[in-house]
């Protein structure tokens, strides 16, 4: 029997990516849609053949006995029906950023721990075979401590963060809305829209937690992080450099280049160049063979672990409540120092 599927907030990336994604899935099905837009509701319901409609959660949860629920509203609009998802049994995947502060992201995995629900954040890149062998390979003890990382993304996206249509979604059904990505106000902004990704994979990786962050930004003409330079201390003293630029051309595309030092060598991952390799101070590396494309980002992948987590079926949750929570923490001081112009502590995380 297939998982029974709700998703909140029916927008562009909902419509693109997660409802036809489930509607291949041989694991669940969506049986049920909210948003607070009734003609949108209206819209994609008939689009995709779904008839149990819901400007409501509480009375979609309280109907359709569901075993998951996809949340896709804007940014800032992500905790709550996260947290009610989880009170009323479900499995919850959640669109990064998890959260749009520190508080609201540990509510998110607070709730998720009562509930013995698991939420997922579908920061796809997390979820792949490589990344898997990647945090492996650091777990295991093969470079050592950690010591040091360098955390590099670009992404195609000045349209975007510039508040102009995104030139790729001419023909999708709805299109990004400027009030979600370029607005800084409502979380508009490279950071919370692209760096969660890479954010996300650096500590699955690595292990690490931020400890404080400075961090300087240039800004987009809506006035939202268009770049950012930052460095950070993790709270085993590590060393981070973070980096994330929104004006990659749009032939070359998202590309996310990250390296991991330890006492004993090192592991390095660069999308680009589909490349994953281990290097130890013993010179008994490591390098794990990529095929150029099987490293591009797969928005897929993370919506189709999520049905088969929903269906009972054991996977890896590479992008959990705990993943997101960290995340958002780290963000949410990367913000405070650009408003500041001061190093931002991350409260709860040893000095």
């Amino acid at each position: 029997m297939k998982a029974r599927l709700g998703v909140v907030g029916v927008g562009w990336w909902a419509t693109f990516n997660h409802i036809p994604t489930i509607q291949s899935d041989e694991n669940a099905e969506i049986v049920a849609l909210c948003d607070l837009d009734d003609e949108r509701l209206r819209i994609v319901g008939e689009k995709f053949g779904i008839l149990a409609l819901y400007t409501d959660i509480g009375e979609m949860l309280a109907a359709e006995n569901l075993d998951g629920v996809m949340v896709s509203t804007p940014h800032i609009a992500h905790t709550a029906p996260a947290i009610a998802a989880l009170e009323a049994g479900c499995h919850v995947l959640v669109e990064k950023p998890m959260a749009t502060s520190a508080a609201d992201g540990h509510a998110i995995a607070d709730a998720a721990k009562r509930a013995g629900r698991e939420v997922l954040v579908p920061t796809g890149m997390n979820f792949t075979t490589f990344t898997q062998k990647a945090a492996d390979m650091v777990s295991a003890g093969r470079i050592g401590k950690v010591r040091h990382a360098v955390c590099q993304m670009g992404s195609a996206l000045d349209d975007l963060f510039s508040g102009e249509p995104m030139l790729e979604t001419s023909e999708h059904l709805f299109r990004p809305p400027a009030s979600t990505w370029a607005d800084p106000e409502k979380a508009g902004g490279y950071a919370w829209g692209q760096m969660s990704h890479s954010l996300a994979w650096l500590l699955y990786v690595s292990g690490l937690r931020f400890q404080s962050i400075y961090c300087m930004a240039n800004l987009s003409k809506t006035g939202v992080d268009f770049y950012d330079a930052a460095i950070a201390r993790a709270t085993n003293g590590a060393t981070v450099s973070l980096s994330g630029s929104a004006s990659v051309p749009k032939h070359m595309g998202m590309h996310m280049d990250i390296r991991i030092y330890g006492t004993q060598g090192m592991v390095f991952f660069d999308s680009e160049r589909a490349r994953l390799e281990l290097r130890r101070l013993d010179g008994n590396d490591e390098i794990v063979p990529l095929k150029q494309g099987e490293t591009d980002y797969d928005g897929e992948l993370p919506v189709r672990i999520f049905a088969a987590l929903c269906a009972g079926k054991p996977v890896v949750n590479a992008s959990d409540a705990e993943n997101g929570a960290a995340v958002t923490e780290a963000i949410d001081a990367l913000y405070r120092s650009v408003r500041t112009g001061q190093l931002a502590l991350i409260e709860g995380c040893a000095q």
